[in-house]
């Protein structure tokens, strides 16, 4: 997908012959700033940070990585942000620009999943990498903090950055002697960028030819459904990993509101006479049919009214990768929904199991048959438990979107 006037990703011909067609990767540079900060100062440092790591991407890759550096952006306050915040305008520009990768340079604090403060993060699937000056200028309380022109924030800078790059790039961490892909930490006597080791290399290698993207203008919303259909069947790996990688069926604990708005309604449901009526008298299939269909409909209810897809701003061209972002956003969202599914289902199952007399459900006074059996205790409890997950997400909802983008896209840790 590099720039329409690039010509090192384009065949070339050598007195007459032709050679190998060198791949280009097209990396979009966007700066935020705080509203105190210094934007000059911070687009110097962002400027001399990816030239410092471009001669390490362009060995270890055999590829041609072009930085174009975008006018540095004022952030609204000095506020502390997870990484999945600045989403939206990397995958904004990503569709704008051409671009096959975005990076984000800020000097506000970025923090991880558990809320700790980290110089930097990346998505692999979003392709977006986010670096913050905080962590890397900070100091002990009783030193004073480091100049963005300082030696050792410049060389961990660089080294962070080509860091996270290899973990868009789908490169995990590494041993101690993994060079680059070791996990990062701040050497105060920096002076150089360490190279990746071998394995790492082949990896990179034979990603970065695949980088540059498949690009589209499918116009109307079968043609680009059936689009994010095709690109998600030719990438079932990436898919997978971030399925594997989001935890989605744990998330639902991370999301407080959304699991009690699902989980109270059905404790009162559970001791409803009616609501024992209908799970009794249901079908086995037309239960299960009933828990699928309303476990996928409450995902698709939260992709659209979060709005969670990407970009939210509408293009005429949808790249294969921001396709298979919209595809594994949509199927964490999924999983979340299933597993919120199985935390009711499990709090139901020990209320009727445990919690209920053993003979109650027997002598209830609406129901025909007086023989109450494992199955039919089952059934019940899962018809309750899917009304817990559609009111779950039409009520609660998700109270913080970013974290869901977040523990769905980024990384821990650097």
């Amino acid at each position: 997908m590099g720039s329409p006037d690039a010509a090192a990703g384009q065949d070339a011909t050598v007195d007459g012959e032709r050679t190998a067609a060198v791949p280009q990767v097209d990396v979009g540079v966007l700066v935020a700033y705080e509203p105190d900060g210094d934007a000059d100062a911070l687009l110097s440092f962002t400027e001399r940070m990816t030239a410092d790591a471009r001669a390490e991407l362009a060995s270890a890759t055999d590829a041609d990585w072009e930085f174009y550096v975008e006018e540095p952006t004022r952030l609204p306050d000095s506020r502390s942000r997870r990484a999945s915040e600045f989403l939206d305008d990397a995958t904004h520009r990503m569709v704008e620009g051409p671009y096959d990768v975005t990076i984000v340079v800020t000097d506000v604090t970025v923090t991880s999943s558990r809320d700790r403060y980290v110089p930097g993060l990346a998505s692999p699937l979003a392709r977006t990498a986010v670096v913050s000056t905080r962590v890397l200028r900070s100091r002990r309380r009783d030193e004073p903090t480091r100049s963005l022109d300082a030696p050792a924030v410049r060389w961990n800078a660089a080294t962070l950055c080509c860091h996270l790059v290899g973990h868009v790039l789908g490169a995990r961490h590494a041993d101690a002697d993994g060079g680059l892909m070791e996990p990062f930490r701040f050497d105060p006597d920096r002076r150089s960028v360490p190279g990746f080791d071998a394995t790492a290399e082949r990896h990179l290698e034979r990603i970065a030819a695949e980088v540059p993207d498949e690009e589209a203008s499918p116009r109307g919303r079968l043609r680009r459904l059936a689009f994010h259909g095709l690109s998600a069947a030719r990438n079932p790996r990436q898919i997978a990993r971030a399925l594997v990688d989001s935890r989605a069926p744990l998330l639902p604990l991370s999301l407080p509101k959304l699991a009690t708005a699902a989980v109270a309604p059905t404790l009162v449901i559970v001791f409803s006479a009616e609501s024992w009526d209908v799970g009794f008298h249901l079908g086995n299939g037309t239960a299960a049919l009933f828990a699928v269909v309303s476990v996928f409909a409450a995902a698709l209810y939260l992709l659209f009214v979060q709005n969670l897809s990407f970009p939210r701003e509408r293009h005429r061209l949808i790249t294969e990768h921001t396709a298979l972002v919209n595809v594994a956003v949509f199927l964490i969202l999924l999983g979340a929904m299933a597993g919120l599914f199985g935390l009711v289902a499990g709090i139901m199952l020990v209320i009727e199991f445990v919690v209920f007399p053993p003979d109650l459900m027997a002598n209830w006074p609406s129901l025909e048959d007086p023989s109450v059996s494992v199955v039919d205790m089952v059934r019940t409890g899962a018809f309750i438990s899917t009304v817990g997950v559609l009111s779950g997400a039409l009520a609660g909802g998700l109270e913080n979107r970013a974290i869901v983008r977040h523990l769905a896209l980024f990384h821990d840790r650097p």
